[in-house]
């Protein structure tokens, strides 16, 4: 054999060599990521195959896949906009997203819980049917977090503060995933760009990938950082101006209606935080320092994604700030962003004694023929706080829903504890309004966020107080009443 063939047989023999390894990376390695990827149309005109499971409330089928005359055999129904947020869609054109995405293997019946059945059905001949998905939402809970939010655009989520069980999660404007899941193309498509392109954004979910300007209700935060820095109690004063010249520069804020925080020379933490007066806070956040809120707010959760199991967007504290940004973000403005999920964990492990619990959505998974493959259960993130600051934050909140500018969720007879926020957006721009809190305060079952976009219609005249706590006193009510 010549220098020359024997130089090509060995180019060859190296192509098929990369050709393998690249097959079999593809086949054994990346399978299960390819199958799972909403993008991948193969395994969605594959999942038409069997019946896929049903996604259940209360034992009622939210989603389930009914039997069709037409080649694909199944089509997926959805039996309220109120839980579009929750299923997301399934569809033959478009992919799928929402619980439908994260579940994919459990309900269409291919996840290695299953393998037993899957292995009988290669035998049998029969298909897999798909596992069923019962949710810890409480339907009930649901319907009066949906009406409560009306027609305003916003989000709302409801959990045990003790065990991170999810008991609602609204996101509004709400669609309807059979325009999606029909069979017919043109529809499907046509549905699909109105969806896309309307303004109200109703694919997003805003509960777990919305990223909002927290405004005041990130003062928890703040005041957390100064609690567990130890050089701070709820009594420490601050200084209380009527107006603020951020340092460095001439730009001077105020507090909400340009007044000091009461009518004393200094102010302490816990009556900054019932008043909600951002000069104490933009001041104490400068005395702490950047590093120290960056801190606190990743020990809450800041800048990492939760799979609930819909994986949220990550909340966002800023670094690279000077001392006058660092101010700013100190009553939650700047380039400070969170979801109504993380706002959920803070003020839940507040509530919780400073143990935060990983939020979840997913009851149980069982068979078609109610084998058992999974049960939710309650399971810690870690600590975020101490025992004490923990305490002392539920005090100030306590106050700040009693006689503070929180009053608005109030509920006879119940000790609330809550914060209110009012976030500005930019010059000209309606506000993002925010109630977090929990009830009953000395033992909490049930904590609410609630955010509405918009100003709630209402510009730069909506408050928190005056639209976000009346919809969170609604809804814990209603769980305390059950």
């Amino acid at each position: 054999m010549t220098p020359e063939i024997k130089r090509i047989a060995n180019l060859i023999i190296l192509m098929f060599l990369s050709l393998f390894v690249a097959a079999s990376t593809m086949q054994v390695f990346s399978a299960d990521d390819l199958n799972n990827d909403s993008r991948n149309q193969r395994a969605v005109y594959d999942g038409y195959k069997t019946q896929r499971g049903s996604i259940l409330v209360n034992n009622q089928p939210i989603a389930e896949s009914i039997k069709t005359n037409d080649p694909y055999q199944y089509i997926r129904k959805y039996y309220s906009e109120k839980y579009s947020s929750l299923t997301g869609y399934y569809s033959l054109y478009q992919g799928r997203n929402g619980l439908e995405n994260f579940l994919d293997s459990s309900l269409r019946g291919d996840n290695s819980a299953q393998f037993f059945e899957q292995l009988n059905a290669l035998f049998s001949g029969n298909p897999v049917t798909g596992a069923s998905v019962e949710l810890t939402i409480d339907e009930k809970i649901q319907q009066i977090a949906w009406d409560a939010l009306g027609n305003k655009k916003g989000a709302v989520i409801v959990m045990e503060p003790s065990t991170g069980k999810i008991l609602a999660l609204v996101s509004k404007p709400g669609f309807d995933a059979n325009l999606l899941s029909t069979h017919n193309i043109s529809a499907a498509g046509s549905n699909y760009k109105k969806l896309i392109t309307d303004k109200g954004a109703p694919l997003i979910n805003r509960v777990v990938d919305g990223l909002y300007a927290p405004g005041s209700v990130f003062k928890l935060v703040v005041a957390a950082a100064a609690f567990e820095s130890g050089k701070y109690t709820p009594e420490s004063l601050l200084p209380n101006q009527r107006k603020y010249t951020l340092p460095g520069t001439s730009t001077v804020i105020t507090n909400s209606g340009e007044s000091s925080c009461g009518g004393a020379s200094t102010v302490s933490i816990a009556t900054a935080l019932k008043l909600s007066c951002n000069i104490p806070f933009a001041q104490l956040g400068v005395a702490l320092g950047q590093a120290a809120i960056a801190k606190q707010a990743e020990a809450f959760g800041f800048g990492a994604s939760f799979n609930i199991p819909l994986k949220s967007t990550p909340s966002v504290y800023p670094n690279g700030l000077d001392d006058a940004q660092t101010a700013m973000t100190a009553f939650g403005q700047f380039d400070v962003r969170v979801t109504p999920l993380q706002m959920m964990m803070v003020t839940s492990a507040i509530a919780n004694g400073g143990i935060e619990m990983k939020p979840y959505l997913v009851d149980q998974i069982f068979t078609s023929n109610l084998t058992l493959l999974e049960q939710g259960k309650p399971s810690e993130i870690g600590r975020a706080i101490s025992t004490s600051t923990a305490e002392s934050l539920k005090s100030m909140m306590v106050k700040a829903v009693s006689s503070g500018v929180s009053s608005n969720a109030q509920i006879p007879g119940v000790k609330v504890a809550g914060k209110t926020g009012t976030a500005q957006n930019g010059e000209g721009q309606p506000y993002t309004l925010w109630f977090t809190g929990f009830a009953p305060a000395d033992n909490p079952q049930v904590a609410v966020t609630v955010v509405i976009e918009d100003g709630g219609g209402m510009g730069q005249s909506g408050r928190g107080n005056t639209l976000a706590a009346p919809i969170a006193k609604k809804i814990m009510q209603a769980v305390l009443n059950k």
